[in-house]
């Protein structure tokens, strides 16, 4: 006779979930439902999940984003400088605003890189160049000494102190 409430409790628990999750959304634009966002996106299906639905509500509110984020993506697994700068020029200039319009409101953008990575880009753009007649300014120890840091010093150790 009691065999006929479990439905109406499996039913009942999966709305009272569903509500909680709808006002963990709303309540602070998210910020409490964003860990558990986290957490259930390293189960394989549930990020497959989350990518597929972002990516859908990124082509509804703005296209040029999305047909850029979908150019740009190719790059993501493997960020070298060169294959971005690839990446960029194949984008539409509609595709491009939209990209750095995102960048710029998200604070990340490919200007406003560190020191090191500015100079691990440099040194990039230096071994595909080649070494000869490509120094941009500056005195580097590892473009005159045939690419390897350290080479152009002395085999001398220095004393620590």
């Amino acid at each position: 006779m009691w065999w006929w409430l479990t439905p109406v409790v499996i039913v009942g628990s999966l709305l009272a979930l569903l509500g909680i999750f709808v006002f963990l959304g709303r309540f602070r634009q998210g910020a409490l439902l964003k860990p558990i966002i986290v957490s259930l996106s390293k189960i394989g299906f549930m990020n497959r999940l989350f990518t597929k639905a972002s990516t859908a509500a990124i082509e509804r509110q703005n296209p040029e984003l999305a047909g850029a984020l979908k150019k740009l993506n190719t790059v993501a697994a493997n960020p070298n400088p060169q294959a971005v700068q690839k990446a960029m020029s194949r984008l539409t200039p509609a595709e491009r605003r939209a990209y750095m319009e995102a960048a710029a409101e998200q604070g990340t953008s490919s200007e406003t890189a560190n020191r090191q990575m500015r100079r691990q880009a440099e040194r990039m753009q230096q071994q595909t160049r080649g070494t000869a007649g490509s120094s941009s300014g500056g005195s580097s120890s590892s473009s005159s000494a045939g690419g390897r840091p350290g080479a152009g010093r002395s085999s001398r150790k220095r004393k620590r102190r």
